[in-house]
């Protein structure tokens, strides 16, 4: 399965109804794309409160490093899509992310250099300029860490949408329908629902933990089982 991230327009202005929470989950933001970190790793509920998207920006600035070995899984992912020059790989990084994360060409061509040195993309060289594909031995490495990709892709997809909510809010424009890529009313109410109802349990027993353990893992399973049904073909 090739992976295509969605991306959104950025638009910058000021909404006064929202503006001084927005204005620090924005700070936030960007702060940790300048740090290099974006994504949390597991842990924490959020959503519900501060900017009405239902996914506030604590645990996206808590996020960790993004790894060398993260970034060469999806150059390698891009390449499976078509061969590149580096530059491209860069504003298609850029552009997938709403221009949230654009890596340097000091971290992005290094790391295609050591790509080429392992075997997993091969260069055509057209004067000064190296064209990237992706090699066999590429896609196979692509395919054994198919589940780490969909995992990152999906973090990086749910930051730009985060990133393209704020933007709106700020500027006063509505929001995306879920059809255009937004999030559903329903979905940012069920979000603020359980990050109120796991705030309420915090001092839960050990028994009552279990308990609400039982129900979202129940809960994720049922989630991931319609993702899988919605889409029986992966590979296609």
């Amino acid at each position: 399965m090739r992976h295509h991230f969605g991306h959104h327009g950025a638009h910058h202005g000021h909404h006064h109804g929202h503006g001084g929470k927005l204005h620090r989950h924005m700070h936030g933001l960007f702060a940790m794309v300048r740090g290099g970190g974006f994504w949390s790793q597991g842990g924490g509920f959020d959503g519900g409160e501060g900017d009405g998207s239902g996914f506030d920006g604590e645990s996206l600035r808590r996020g960790r490093k993004f790894s060398a070995e993260d970034l060469q899984l999806l150059l390698l992912s891009l390449l499976d899509e078509k061969p590149s020059h580096g530059y491209e790989l860069i504003k298609a990084l850029e552009t997938r992310t709403g221009g949230f994360y654009k890596p340097s060409p000091g971290v992005v061509y290094p790391a295609l250099t050591y790509l080429e040195d392992v075997g997993y993309a091969t260069v055509d060289t057209e004067g000064n300029k190296k064209r990237y594909q992706l090699s066999d031995a590429g896609r196979e490495y692509l395919t054994q860490n198919r589940a780490r990709l969909e995992q990152m892709v999906a973090r990086l997809q749910h930051v730009a949408r985060k990133m393209d909510f704020m933007r709106r809010a700020m500027s006063g424009q509505p929001q995306r329908e879920p059809e255009e890529g937004g999030w559903a009313p329903e979905l940012t109410r069920a979000r603020g629902r359980l990050k109120q109802a796991m705030m309420m349990r915090s001092g839960a027993s050990a028994d009552e933990q279990r308990r609400i353990a039982a129900i979202l893992e129940r809960a994720a399973d049922e989630i991931e089982g319609a993702t899988n049904a919605s889409n029986p073909n992966p590979e296609a």
